[in-house]
């Protein structure tokens, strides 16, 4: 059960990070939840570099949105185009 609820939480992040960032987005659906994944690693472990998070408590919804955001940027300005 805890796979799968990663798995729709990454997919509910990827959806709102392609909503909210403009552009061409990858498409398919292991590519939304790809997206939701790696942004909230990014969230979390950027969040606790910066002293926003403890060690060992992951990045909130916001957060994870936001380090998808971050991925999609980044995605777009260095991809293969």
């Amino acid at each position: 059960m805890h796979i799968i609820g990663i798995l729709l939480i990454g997919f509910l992040v990827g959806l709102v990070a392609r909503w909210v960032t403009p552009g061409p987005h990858p498409h398919g659906l292991l590519v939304t939840v790809v997206v939701g994944i790696v942004g909230s690693v990014i969230a979390t472990y950027g969040g606790q570099a910066l002293g926003l998070y403890r060690v060992g408590r992951p990045a909130g919804f916001v957060g994870s949105v936001l380090g998808a955001v971050v991925l999609l940027v980044l995605v777009q300005l260095f991809g293969v185009r």
